[in-house]
């Protein structure tokens, strides 16, 4: 791998998925930071929020990719997603947002796929081999 993602944001409100993907994610090698945010208010607060990474001036995380749930409390996916997209740009970066949920619900792949784009909608738990397809889909220059 060339390079490396600058961050990788997992929004869930399952501590026990959050701790797989982070392991699955650690194990790809593709990011050396990953944040978790246990609902869409969390996530847009942690995205709003100026941080010091790698020793560089205080910024926004712009994280590379989201993995992000649909139901979760306080504020779900597709609330997340409205709220993402009237950030600033210097907020909210290029993210690849990829929806990685358990439902299997016609109407929630359909709205994905209408919402953030088709390819965007994966069923749970992520694997190494979803990292790869996604890398392989998103983030060529980083291979």
């Amino acid at each position: 791998m060339k390079k490396k993602l600058n961050c990788v944001l997992l929004v869930d409100d399952n501590d026990s998925d959050n701790f797989i993907h982070k392991r699955v994610i650690e194990k790809a090698g593709i990011t050396d930071f990953i944040g978790i945010a246990l609902n869409g208010r969390e996530a847009i607060d942690f995205l709003t929020t100026k941080w010091v990474m790698r020793q560089q001036e205080s910024s926004f995380p712009r994280p590379a990719l989201i993995f992000l749930d649909i139901n979760m409390p306080l504020m779900d996916g597709w609330e997340f997603l409205e709220e993402y997209h009237m950030l600033d740009e210097d907020q909210k970066g290029k993210a690849v947002i990829i929806l990685l949920t358990t439902s299997l619900n016609s109407a929630d792949i359909a709205r994905t796929e209408k919402t953030v784009g088709s390819g965007c909608f994966l069923i749970k738990p992520l694997t190494l081999e979803i990292i790869e397809d996604i890398m392989q889909k998103h983030f060529q220059e980083y291979l």
